[in-house]
């Protein structure tokens, strides 16, 4: 799988960091007098904050189905050109009503990235292959915030060259290096296994064989029938992965929209703020790949969530009781680590099969956590500085609600798992002995498991 890895991973773990970079560089931008410069409230910031996730979470479940209707090399490329124009119009707005304006387009733009991305490495590799890949990938967010703090100091250099203020910099400079990235991926993004050029028949054979031997049965390729949607949206793996989603995406985005400020609101300087982001970010970054490494070798991606929730709830107990800022900065450290390394969409992936199921069911997983983005962008308010304890007891509950979601997940998934063992779940095999008729009634199993996906007695979903 080394050449198909060298042909995904690396570059769309790029185009993530830039995704996450534009979507998050209005916190480093704030540092540098944006605010004073548009003439708007703190109230106005966060409303330009919010209205980013609402656009966001609203295209997601649309986009997954245009990918796979489309392609992705099409159609990933086109949204990020299109969100590189607008993050670069971001930094020529003069007043408020164009600030929102603009974040609402760049949300409606990104919003095809993650959810596309998660569901397109989810149809090359094994259940248990998912998890590193997505946690590479995922890690480009640490990425982009360790250097998004180092090209704020950088851009911010070019603070009065050509009458521009140093923050609309940010955005222009940031949004012309998408733009460019976005005009290249036509050509260096690949398309699904069945059809991918940059493999020979054989190969693509080995690869679909490979992925229907680990029950992705829809490997070879599936036609849109509605009835797939609708699975997704009737299965309660969706619903309670969703509120799991949740219970991170909340503090994973207050998290990275405001640790500029909240290091700067302790004690330090914009400048310095920024840099002092950079180690934490790099160590969740180190966290974040060495957990899913460790949970495709080991399994068990619940109990995983479980030990990270723990540890980012530990982070901001302290945020909420320290006074003290080298003690805060610590429990910074502590709350990346916990938050950002979570198994979410590798978890749901792995639990659904079917690709339209698995495609919209994603979607609409990653859409709910990222509309909680809008939640997280109101509760750091300018009147709790400097130790912001509204914000983080919020936080604080979000986290503690995707523990306890986790704890359903995985307990609910052990019992159907124990239920499929006991044969309770069988169907009904024309020629074969056993089976119920409230489970189907099927001429072979291959028929049960192509019409059944995950919901096969045989299937067995990941811990």
């Amino acid at each position: 799988m080394r050449k198909v890895d060298m042909r995904t991973v690396p570059w769309l773990s790029f185009l993530y960091l830039l995704c996450f970079l534009d979507r998050t560089s209005i916190g480093n931008a704030k540092l540098y007098s944006m605010e004073a410069d548009l003439k708007i409230t703190d109230t106005q910031y966060l409303i330009c904050l919010t209205v980013f996730f609402i656009s966001y979470a609203l295209f997601e479940v649309p986009s997954n189905i245009i990918l796979k209707r489309l392609k992705p090399s099409i159609w990933l490329s086109v949204l990020m050109v299109l969100w590189g124009v607008m993050m670069t119009v971001q930094g020529l707005v003069h007043n408020y009503s164009g600030l929102l304006v603009m974040r609402w387009m760049l949300g409606a733009f990104e919003a095809g990235l993650f959810p596309g991305v998660t569901y397109y490495l989810s149809c090359w590799y094994k259940r248990s292959e998912f998890g590193i890949r997505a946690a590479i990938f995922f890690s480009a967010a640490t990425i982009s915030g360790a250097f998004g703090g180092l090209l704020a100091v950088g851009i911010a250099k070019m603070n009065g060259i050509g009458g521009k203020p140093a923050w609309a910099w940010i955005f222009i400079i940031e949004g012309l290096i998408t733009i460019a990235a976005g005009a290249v991926s036509y050509w260096i993004i690949v398309d699904f296994p069945d059809t991918a050029s940059f493999l020979t028949e054989a190969e693509r054979t080995v690869v679909i064989r490979r992925l229907q031997g680990d029950a992705q049965f829809s490997a070879a390729g599936e036609k849109m029938q509605w009835r797939h949607i609708r699975k997704a949206l009737t299965d309660w793996k969706t619903y309670l992965a969703m509120i799991v989603y949740a219970g991170v995406d909340m503090p994973l985005y207050a998290f990275a929209l405001f640790l500029p400020s909240i290091i700067n609101q302790v004690r330090y300087s914009a400048t310095k703020a920024n840099l002092l982001t950079v180690p934490v970010y790099a160590l969740a970054c180190i966290s974040t790949c060495l957990v899913g490494f460790l949970a495709d070798r080991y399994g068990n991606r619940g109990m995983y969530n479980f030990i990270l929730l723990s540890i980012a709830a530990v982070g901001y107990i302290i945020l909420i009781a320290s006074r003290n800022a080298a003690l805060s900065y610590f429990a910074v450290f502590l709350s990346a680590c916990g938050i950002y390394p979570c198994i979410r969409d590798a978890w749901m992936s792995n639990n659904s099969e079917g690709t339209y199921k698995r495609s919209v069911a994603l979607a609409m997983v990653i859409s709910w956590g990222n509309l909680q983005g809008a939640v997280s962008s109101n509760v750091y308010r300018a009147n709790q500085t400097p130790w912001y304890p509204l914000g983080h007891g919020l936080v604080l509950m979000y986290i503690g609600t995707g523990l306890i979601a986790t704890v359903m997940f995985r307990f609910l998934l052990k019992r159907e798992n124990a239920r499929r063992d006991r044969g309770e779940r069988d169907e009904i095999i024309e020629g074969q002995e056993g089976g119920f008729e409230v489970n189907g009634r099927f001429a072979s199993v291959d028929a049960a498991r192509g019409e059944k996906g995950d919901e096969w007695s045989g299937y067995r979903y990941t811990l």
